[in-house]
């Protein structure tokens, strides 16, 4: 039989050539087929090249915020890059994310079918759900209505206006009382530590009507779970963009399967107990306002989509999960910042002392009183930006952008890091400053400056429960400044806290009592700078660490 000598592969037959000559021609038509054509007038999506199996990995890093906003100024506003075997596309820039998120809102409502999000809530979460367009609309009307008719319950008492105002002004109270009572005991205490209790307890009396103690084992349950959760979520899934990866055991999955499972049956024996009890005439919290609104669905026979108790179990879930690590976040941010600029911060109570004084505590209706409290609040969202992106999107249909065709199902990150810091958007970004937010003469917040701030995401995937975040960080921040002083000493060694690094970033600080107040100091992290610090003086150090989603 003739032979060929190839090169490397040595001598082999005519057949042999003409079968891998066949096999390579196939191989090649097949690749054609499944390429993607872009339709004429459309260009394909630019981007780095990606390398097999692992994509643009390496170049995305460990601060994918910071890496793909140098991206976006290589390659513009809309690229493509590969995390593992998946392409994703990323959107930067304001008038971009809008176009997308708003104008063409329905093209990129969608959520990514991703691996790790199958076990949010069993599959039945809002937030993550990949149901179609009718079904999770369905939901998400839903909980916005129980939110609505939560937000006019009234309380207990007829000093507050509603029972969300009654459940963040009492917890406020206990908080400021319970960090005076171990200052006086202790000499020094963790903030962070008691910030995120007291923030789990008012998302547990909004959607539970329960509150604890700071020291009940199911709130400390709660709370450990749910940063167990942060961490895990936070150092990323490579099964999502590779699914080889499934099939090989691992550790932090096997955790993060048994956290989804803890907390679910967590939730579903609430939402069981809700059930038992529900009086249609006193509704207590978000929980049976949710299954008040559920139960009417069912009664109406114009509706098309009912929606399951279990899914029910999937909104409060997202309600307390979502609301729980973002409050607390940004409150942890708000204690940070008042120590790194205390010049804001003995404006902040000049306002509060005016505008409310120091004889009741602070209310929902004060917030239009209080425009410093709320450009204080819009910068620490600008500036820290501890959300970099939403969570992804997903294209439900062939689309286009910016003349760029985008495939249906093509999963889509919305960097709001980059229009937070965007030069073109904000004077000096990199600059902790409230006051661009304020109107000329200071008595008004600029209501086109503040729009521009990406936290909440947008359009029709926008948290649902932003309104009530907002208003707890509000009534909080100036419950907080209004009822002790909180100040930095004149040998502090403190620098500006940069805007590049806030997302990964720790801060010691250091906690002492004085006569009649609580003083914060914050130093550097070397440990030579402590020999400075009265060896009488009790000190208490602790790691603010932002969360880092993924």
């Amino acid at each position: 039989m003739p032979l060929t000598v190839v090169p490397v592969l040595g001598p082999i037959s005519v057949s042999e050539s003409l079968v891998a000559i066949i096999t390579i021609c196939v191989v090649y038509l097949l690749m054609r087929l499944m390429r993607t054509k872009i339709p004429d007038g459309l260009q394909k999506l630019p981007g780095p090249k990606p390398l097999p199996i692992i994509g643009n990995v390496l170049e995305v890093g460990s601060n994918p915020h910071l890496s793909l906003t140098a991206m976006s100024k290589c390659y513009g506003p809309v690229f493509q890059i590969q995390i593992g075997t998946r392409p994703v596309v990323v959107l930067s820039g304001n008038e971009v994310i809008r176009q997308a998120l708003i104008k063409q809102g329905e093209e990129f409502s969608g959520r990514p079918d991703l691996y790790s999000t199958r076990f949010i809530s069993d599959g039945k979460s809002l937030a993550f759900s990949t149901d179609q367009v009718g079904v999770w609309r369905a939901r998400r009307k839903l909980a916005l209505s129980a939110l609505r008719t939560f937000s006019t319950v009234q309380g207990e008492s007829s000093e507050y206006s509603c029972a969300l105002e009654e459940h963040i002004s009492k917890e406020g109270l206990y908080l400021i009382q319970r960090l005076h009572s171990v200052m006086k005991s202790d000499g020094s205490f963790d903030p962070f530590r008691h910030i995120v209790v007291s923030v789990a307890n008012v998302i547990c009396g909004i959607c539970f009507g329960r509150r604890y103690s700071h020291d009940d084992d199911e709130l400390v349950g709660l709370v450990n779970l749910s940063d167990e959760f942060g961490k895990i979520v936070g150092s990323g899934n490579p099964a999502d963009f590779i699914p080889l990866l499934r099939i090989f055991p691992s550790a932090s999955m096997k955790k993060y399967l048994a956290i989804n499972t803890r907390f679910s049956k967590f939730i579903q024996k609430i939402v069981s107990d809700h059930y038992d009890t529900f009086d249609k005439n006193n509704i207590r919290d978000i929980t049976d306002s949710l299954i008040d609104h559920c139960e009417d669905r069912k009664l109406d026979e114009n509706s098309n989509v009912q929606v399951s108790d279990e899914k029910i179990v999937g909104i409060v879930n997202d309600l307390f999960g979502a609301g729980f690590d973002t409050i607390s976040t940004a409150l942890s941010w708000a204690v940070v910042y008042l120590v790194a600029y205390p010049e804001i911060q003995e404006r902040l109570q000049a306002e509060l002392k005016e505008k409310i004084g120091m004889d009741r505590t602070p209310r929902l209706s004060d917030r239009t009183d209080l425009p410093l409290l709320e450009a204080f609040i819009l910068e620490i969202f600008r500036h820290s930006s501890f959300l970099p992106f939403t969570i992804p999107h997903c294209t439900s249909k062939d689309t286009s952008l910016n003349g760029y065709f985008i495939p249906r199902d093509t999963c889509v990150f919305i960097n709001q890091w980059q229009v937070n810091h965007d030069p073109e958007l904000w004077k000096d970004p990199s600059c902790f400053n409230p006051d661009r937010f304020l109107s000329a003469d200071g008595t008004d917040i600029n209501k086109p400056e503040g729009e521009k701030v990406l936290v909440f995401g947008l359009g029709k995937r926008r948290c649902i429960g932003e309104s009530i975040g907002r208003e707890v960080e509000v009534q909080r921040d100036a419950g907080r400044n209004a009822g002790h002083d909180t100040r930095i000493r004149a040998d502090h060694e403190a620098q500006a806290l940069s805007a590049t690094s806030l997302a990964t970033t720790r801060i010691r600080l250091l906690i002492r009592s004085e006569s009649e107040s609580v003083a914060i100091l914050w130093k550097p992290r070397d440990a030579k700078y402590l020999k400075d610090v009265s060896s009488d003086s009790q000190f208490y150090q602790f790691w603010c660490q932002s969360f880092q989603p993924s």
